[in-house]
Parts: C-alpha cells; sequence; structure tokens
C-alpha cells in the first residue's frame, strides 16, 4: 500500500466527522472582543481602527463564504475547489481575501502581514492566513485573522497563542520555494507547501 494511500485512509475519517459538524457562530460581542483583542496588542493601535478592522474581520469572511459558495466543511470544500466544481476557498484566498479588504482602509497605525503553517511537512495540509499588527510590530506580535478554519466564522487568536498552528512568515517560505527553483540550498527546512509564489515575488 502506496503511502499516500495509508495517508488517505487516515484523513478519510477527519474528512467525514467535520462533514457532518455544525459551523461555529460568533458570540453577539464578537465584534467587541476582537477590537479589544487588537487594542491590546500595543498602545499605538489607535481604538477607532481597531473596531473598524474588527468589524471587518468578522462581518467580511461571512460574505466570502456566499461568495466562495461554501457548503461543506473547509477540508471538503477544499477538495471541490481543487476539483474545479467551486470557484474559491482554498485558505489563501481566504487571507488574500481579507488582507485586500483591510488594506483598503488605509490604516494609520495597523498593518498586515500574510503567514503560512505546516509548510515544513508534506504529512500535514500547509495552511495560509493574515495578520494584522501595529505598524513597525512584526507578525509574531500581532492577530491571527484565518476565516477558512471555521469555513467563515472567523477564528482569532494572537499570532503565538493559536494553539492548532506554528506560523511563519509568508516571504520566508517563498524563499524557500525561491531557493529550491533555482537549485540553491536555503538554511530552513523544505517546503511543500502549495500556495503559489506570486509572479516577480
Amino acid at each position: 500500500m502506496s503511502i499516500f494511500r495509508k495517508i488517505a485512509l487516515v484523513l478519510l475519517p477527519l474528512v467525514l466527522l467535520a462533514a457532518c459538524s455544525t459551523p461555529r457562530e460568533h458570540r453577539p460581542d464578537e465584534i467587541n472582543r476582537l477590537a479589544s483583542g487588537i487594542m491590546a496588542l500595543s498602545p499605538a493601535i489607535d481604538p477607532e481602527e481597531a473596531q473598524r478592522a474588527a468589524r471587518i474581520a468578522v462581518e467580511y469572511p461571512r460574505q466570502l463564504r456566499v461568495r466562495y459558495q461554501v457548503e461543506d466543511s473547509p477540508i471538503l470544500h477544499n477538495i471541490k475547489v481543487n476539483s474545479g466544481r467551486k470557484p474559491r476557498g482554498l485558505c489563501w484566498h481566504w487571507a488574500e481575501d481579507l488582507q485586500k479588504r483591510l488594506m483598503r482602509e488605509n490604516f494609520q497605525t495597523l498593518t498586515t502581514h500574510r503567514a503560512i503553517a505546516n509548510s515544513h511537512t508534506r504529512l500535514l495540509i500547509d495552511h495560509s492566513t493574515v495578520i494584522v499588527s501595529a505598524v513597525g510590530d512584526r507578525f509574531d506580535e500581532g492577530m491571527v485573522l484565518d476565516g477558512w478554519r471555521y469555513g467563515g466564522t472567523l477564528y482569532w487568536a494572537p499570532t503565538l497563542k493559536d494553539a492548532k498552528y506554528t506560523w511563519v512568515p509568508r516571504e520566508v517560505v517563498f524563499a524557500r520555494k525561491r531557493a529550491k527553483r533555482l537549485g540553491e540550498t536555503y538554511s530552513l527546512p523544505s517546503d511543500p507547501s502549495t500556495e503559489p509564489v506570486p509572479e516577480g515575488f
């Protein structure tokens, strides 16, 4: 039995269980809770900008869920996107679209970062997210805003407190890809992640 078939047999029950799960819903005060969490990242953050970013981060993934035609668990939706049955909705699509929406606000005290998890192993599905932080702060001082994880219901947590994923800056992951493409060695482990490197990156 091939290694890929073994992995498929292990993942299949998880996929079926995920398909039967009930989508998570936000608490009524979710936007205010997230805004408080963003403000707590740095005293330099404008409270009005934190509130605006929180509202977008909570509400926009719900709009994306409709636009992406999400009807299943994230893993099953990925399968449908990869097979051409759905137009969009891979994790990096969620991250890309949410980041673009946030950037339209021209925040003065907030900035966005992109990060990828599980890029060091082929045994796990790599995962992309957008992170918001105070201007000048590192990505690991920010807040993960993950619309994919619960299919349009935002997951958020400080970067270093995300219990499920260990995040790496997207530019580091892309540097691995670039080095591999050029036949060069890179000081960090090889990268099998699936997010394509943008042209000219």
